[in-house]
C-alpha cells in the first residue's frame, strides 16, 4: 500500500491538549476487526470486553523529563536538547535544535551555577553526544533541568512550572517503573490503579514488558511506498515470568489485550524471533503494517494516531484498512478526542470472540 492511503484530515480542536480531568476518564471506541464499530463507551467498560483468563500486558517503560533548554556559553544562542539514551558514564546521545551547528569542545550552559554540558560528538541525523558537567549524575541533572517530553503538538510553553508539573504526573502510567522512555506509551495513560483492580477482581491477568520508546516510534513515514520505510531501534525486554504467564494462558485458551503499540511490537518482535514468547532482550526495529501474521495479540487497545504514520499502520494490520479508516471518520464524527492526551480504540482481533 501507499503512504497516502493512511492520510486523513483532522480538525484541530480535536487534537487533545490537556488529559482528561480524572485518569480513565477517556471515551473508548470498539472496534472489531474487518467490521467495524460495534460500541461507544468510555475506559471503565473495559471489564465487559475482557473476560477471566484473558491477559492484560502493559508497557512499564518509564518517561525521562528528557527536554532540555539550554544556550550555547559561546554566543548565548538558546539550545533545545531532547535526551534518548545514555552512552556512557554521564554521557547521552541527544537530539539537538538551535540556531548554530554543534561542534565537538562546545559547551551549553544550563544555570547560573555553572551547569553544563560538553559536546563530545556529533552524530548523524541531528544528534550530538554531550557529557554532564556539574554536581550529581546526569540524571539527577535531567530530574533538575528537564521537562516532560509531551509531542509538539501538545502545546506548552517552555518554561511553565505548573503545566511541566500536570505532565510529569499525566504523561506517565501508573506501572511505570524503568526509566528509559521519551515518549509514553500512551494507551496505558488510561488505566487508573481502580481500574486495574477490578479487572484483577474479574479474573483477568495482567503482564509487563518494557519497550523504552524512542524517537523511532514517531519517524514519519517520508516515501510513498510503505514497504521502503525503514524503523528505527527500540530497547525491550520481556522477562521469565512475563513470558510464562502468556503461555499459560494461551495454553488455558485466554486472549492476549496489549495495551499499546509499544507492547504490541515486543510481543510480536519476541514471537517472530523466537517462535513464540519467550524470555528476551533486544532491540526492534519491527515495522508491523498490512499485511502481518499476529502471533500473540489478539486485541490492543490503543489511542488515534496520526495521518500517514507507523502507529496508524499498524492497527490497520490488526483491524483492516478500510475498517480502521472508516472507524476514524466516525470517531471525528463523534468529537473524540485525538493522540497522546485523547480517547482510545479498543481492537477485536478476528479470532477475539465475545
Amino acid at each position: 500500500m501507499k503512504t497516502s492511503d493512511y492520510d486523513y484530515h483532522l480538525p484541530p480542536e480535536l487534537i487533545a491538549q490537556q488529559p482528561p480531568p480524572i485518569r480513565g476518564g477517556s471515551r473508548m471506541m470498539v472496534v472489531r476487526a474487518g467490521f467495524g464499530v460495534v460500541a461507544d463507551g468510555t475506559v471503565g467498560d473495559l471489564p465487559r470486553w475482557i473476560r477471566s483468563g484473558d491477559r492484560l500486558v502493559v508497557n512499564n517503560t518509564k518517561v525521562l523529563p528528557a527536554r532540555v533548554y539550554g544556550s550555547w556559553q559561546d554566543t548565548g544562542g538558546r539550545v533545545e536538547l531532547l535526551f534518548l539514551e545514555p552512552s556512557g558514564t554521564d554521557t547521552w546521545d541527544a537530539m539537538y535544535h538551535a540556531s548554530r551547528s554543534a561542534r565537538e569542545g562546545r559547551i551549553i550552559s544550563l544555570d547560573a551555577d555553572g551547569s553544563s554540558l560538553c559536546v563530545v560528538t556529533c552524530l548523524p541525523f541531528g544528534r550530538i553526544r554531550v557529557r554532564w558537567q556539574g554536581t550529581g549524575s546526569m540524571d539527577s541533572a535531567l530530574d533538575r533541568f528537564g521537562v516532560m517530553p509531551v509531542p509538539p503538538y501538545i502545546q506548552r510553553k517552555a518554561d511553565d512550572p505548573a503545566t511541566d508539573l500536570l505532565d510529569r504526573e499525566r504523561y506517565q502510567t501508573v506501572f511505570a517503573r524503568h526509566t528509559g522512555a521519551i515518549a509514553a506509551p500512551t494507551a496505558g495513560l488510561h488505566f487508573s490503579k481502580e481500574l486495574l483492580g477490578q479487572l484483577g477482581r474479574d479474573g483477568v491477568g495482567m503482564s509487563e514488558i518494557t519497550l523504552h520508546v524512542g524517537p523511532g516510534t514517531f519517524k514519519p513515514v517520508k516515501v510513498e511506498d510503505v514497504d521502503q520505510h525503514t524503523m528505527e531501534a527500540e530497547r525491550y525486554e520481556i522477562s521469565p515470568e512475563t513470558a510464562e504467564a502468556i503461555r499459560r494462558t494461551r495454553q488455558a485458551g485466554g486472549r492476549i489485550v496489549a495495551v499499546g503499540s509499544t507492547t504490541v511490537r515486543t510481543l510480536e518482535t519476541v514471537a517472530l524471533e523466537h517462535g513464540g514468547v519467550l524470555p528476551a532482550s533486544g532491540r526492534s526495529t519491527l515495522f508491523i503494517r498490512p499485511p502481518f501474521e499476529f502471533r500473540v495479540v489478539g486485541a490492543m487497545l490503543t489511542n488515534f494516531h496520526l495521518p500517514r504514520s507507523t502507529l496508524l499502520m499498524m492497527v490497520s494490520a490488526l483491524a483492516g484498512h478500510d475498517c480502521i479508516m472508516a472507524a476514524y471518520a466516525e470517531a471525528i464524527r463523534k468529537s473524540y478526542r485525538f493522540y497522546s492526551y485523547g480517547d482510545c480504540m479498543l481492537i477485536l482481533g478476528d479470532t477475539f470472540a465475545t
